[in-house]
């Protein structure tokens, strides 16, 4: 195991974030507080002062580290993330199951599995972690803040690198269900493949020339008029895979903010989810050997019931509806 990790799995979790790592390069810096504030200036210099007057400012032994603290090339520090606010997420998550080796969770829309940005109490592993006492709890997968669904933790490090291996090697049934419009001409079940790259934007991919790097098998599950339901099965696993190949066929899941076209709503508006579900896991377990299945119990149907009852609805006039 590389030496970061051992250091950063020593370190304790405070209210279930772990300690986040910066090296320290060559340079002229005095003190690590001139190099935090030069080199990290989205917290002030008196902010970091305040945190390293605290505690949360550390060495890889986790002794704290003081706003004189001289600076010590090649070596790192560790700090624990803080934020004065967070976004408030009207929604919770539910653990399907749980043992010794495995944690299941059921993510509601909105929420991130990681800390990132303006979440980190709030965030998936951070609920978890709190919420079942379990400090070692790592991510196997992650799904979109913006897709609801199935997320699988381990339990032990000693276990991690088995089940993450899953996803790596490709062994785990991932089924998803969607929203979007319905093209009569367009023969299903199908598989599409296509090549992804990263677009300008740092948090967008798109499809280029050249060898396919993604497959996903996608069949109509039922229609009424315009929308239909759909399921997709990601063969690979790249970043919003789905929604890319749901935009490249000209059915881009209902309520995407980001696929054909950004129109990003409002920080803190829930009101339209994007109507993509992380429906079911399933896989032989690496530990036990076991056969494990799992469902998750939260459904696109307010949608749906509205559309078998407005069969002539057109997808773009549909309005706001949260998933069950």
């Amino acid at each position: 195991m590389p030496k970061l990790f051992r250091q950063i799995r020593k370190l304790p979790t405070r209210e279930g974030v772990s300690p986040s790592c910066v090296a320290l390069p060559s340079g002229p810096w005095p003190t690590v507080l001139d190099y935090l504030a030069e080199r990290l200036p989205a917290v002030t210099r008196e902010d970091w002062a305040r945190r390293m007057a605290r505690g949360d400012v550390v060495d890889g032994d986790g002794r704290a580290l003081a706003p004189g603290a001289a600076y010590q090339p090649q070596g790192r520090v560790f700090y624990y993330r803080a934020l004065d606010a967070e976004p408030a997420l009207p929604f919770e998550e539910d653990v399907l199951y749980q043992d010794d080796c495995l944690v299941v969770a059921d993510k509601p829309h909105f929420m991130p599995v990681l800390p990132t940005g303006p979440y980190l109490q709030r965030s998936l592993l951070v609920r978890l972690k709190r919420r079942l006492g379990l400090d070692t709890l790592a991510p196997m997968h992650r799904i979109d803040r913006d897709t609801a669904g199935l997320v699988l933790f381990s339990v032990q490090p000693r276990h991690r690198g088995a089940y993450q291996g899953l996803f790596a090697e490709r062994s785990v049934q991932k089924d998803y269900e969607a929203m979007a419009a319905w093209r009569p001409d367009l023969a299903l079940p199908m598989t599409l493949r296509l090549r992804m790259a990263p677009a300008e934007q740092f948090f967008r991919e798109r499809v280029v020339p050249g060898e396919p790097n993604t497959e996903t098998r996608i069949t109509l599950l039922e229609r009424h008029g315009a929308l239909a339901r759909y399921r997709l099965q990601p063969h690979t696993g790249r970043k919003h895979q789905l929604r890319v190949h749901m935009a490249a066929l000209g059915l881009p899941i209902l309520n995407d903010a980001w696929y054909p076209e950004i129109h990003d709503p409002p920080e803190g508006d829930t009101s339209r989810p994007l109507q993509l579900l992380a429906r079911s896991v399933g896989f032989t377990d690496p530990v036990t050997g076991a056969a494990r299945q799992f469902e998750s119990r939260r459904r696109l149907v307010a949608l749906w019931s509205y559309c078998v009852k407005n069969a002539a609805l057109h997808f773009e006039d549909a309005p706001e509806f949260r998933s069950s």
